[in-house]
């Protein structure tokens, strides 16, 4: 899912730059008010988890890459502000190190990966859990966060494309959302998974989420 340099025009790059930087800093300035010592190791298991698990790349057409994204858990686990500031962190590495993804496009993956990964999986959990509540809407809500976070993704990275002059929507939006809708599925599951392990030996955890 990562956007590589080249394939947004200027506008796009600029606009995506301005939501994410906007985005980021307020995900600071909030982190900074609700998360306490018991977060910042989280946050760096976190962190190294999820920058391991994009590592694990599926190609797809539209000269771009589909991979698992860890947003949704995160965002779980931790609260959607922090998740951003995680993913964030996770991104800029992959592109300054690994070159997975461009600098001028870090706005857009930051925008599509941290902002509306991790917010869209935080709220499809706590709409999962309120429709079913207990152990059975944990595990529903985390499994919808998860597949949610990633499509949803996608999407943001086809209109994107689209508005760049990539490729049109009515192409590149069934070929990201429909191959991220497969990814998300193991997301889901994988999400619900480590949810579940959390719900087994530390319950605790899921009580740090703060909005």
């Amino acid at each position: 899912m990562h956007i590589p340099d080249g394939f947004l025009n200027i506008t796009t790059v600029a606009t995506t730059y301005v939501a994410s930087a906007g985005g980021v800093s307020y995900a600071v300035k909030q982190a900074n008010k609700k998360l306490g010592e018991r977060h910042v190791p989280l946050m760096g298991v976190m962190a190294a988890f999820i920058f391991a698990a994009q590592m694990l790349n599926f190609p797809i057409a539209g000269a771009t890459s589909g991979h698992l994204l860890g947003a949704a858990l995160s965002a779980i686990l931790i609260g959607p502000w922090a998740s951003v500031l995680i993913m964030s962190s996770v991104l800029l590495a992959q592109s300054l190190i690994f070159q997975d993804g461009g600098l001028l496009a870090l706005g857009a993956n930051i925008l599509n990966m941290a902002v509306i990964g991790s917010f869209s999986g935080y709220y499809l959990y706590h709409f999962g859990t309120s429709l079913f509540g207990n152990r059975k809407g944990i595990m529903i809500g985390s499994f919808i966060g998860g597949w949610g976070s990633v499509v949803l993704s996608a999407i943001a990275c086809a209109i994107e494309l689209a508005v760049s002059g990539v490729s049109p929507i009515k192409v590149v939006l069934p070929a990201l959302a429909g191959i991220h809708a497969m990814i998300g599925v193991g997301e889901g599951l994988i999400t619900a998974a480590a949810i579940s392990l959390v719900l087994a030996t530390r319950a605790d955890l899921l009580q740090l989420q703060k909005i």
